[in-house]
């Protein structure tokens, strides 16, 4: 007798929960990910722009840059901007708590500066 092979109806539940999560997880978490990496790419441009620039004048070219990439997550004064040596360093850090269903959210840390490469 040859032995059969194959899916159980509970095994393929099981398989289809845990792809479902996992999917859920994904379409939850990428836009707040996205959105961290474009920060990121802001941060490093403005900082790029910002030598012999005062306090303020870094602050405008960051909303310039927030304005044109759609960012509200964080705002021209939630930066923090410093001066390490020669170079202007713009630092950012801020919570994302992304609901999933019922009660349960998913809380993120993200922080990140200029000077990281």
């Amino acid at each position: 007798m040859k032995h059969q092979r194959g899916v159980t109806l509970s095994g393929l539940l099981i398989w289809g929960f845990i792809i479902a999560v996992v999917a859920l997880l994904g379409i939850r978490v990428a836009p707040e990910v996205i959105d961290y990496y474009k920060i990121k790419k802001i941060v490093a441009s403005t900082a790029a722009n910002a030598n012999g620039k005062t306090v303020p004048e870094i602050r405008a070219i960051f909303e310039k840059y927030a304005d044109v990439d759609h960012i509200q997550t964080i705002t021209p004064a939630d930066i923090d901007i410093s001066k390490e040596g020669n170079e202007v360093v713009i630092a950012f850090a801020y919570e994302k708590r992304i609901p999933l269903f019922l009660n349960v959210s998913l809380l993120i840390d993200f922080q990140g500066s200029s000077s990281q490469r």
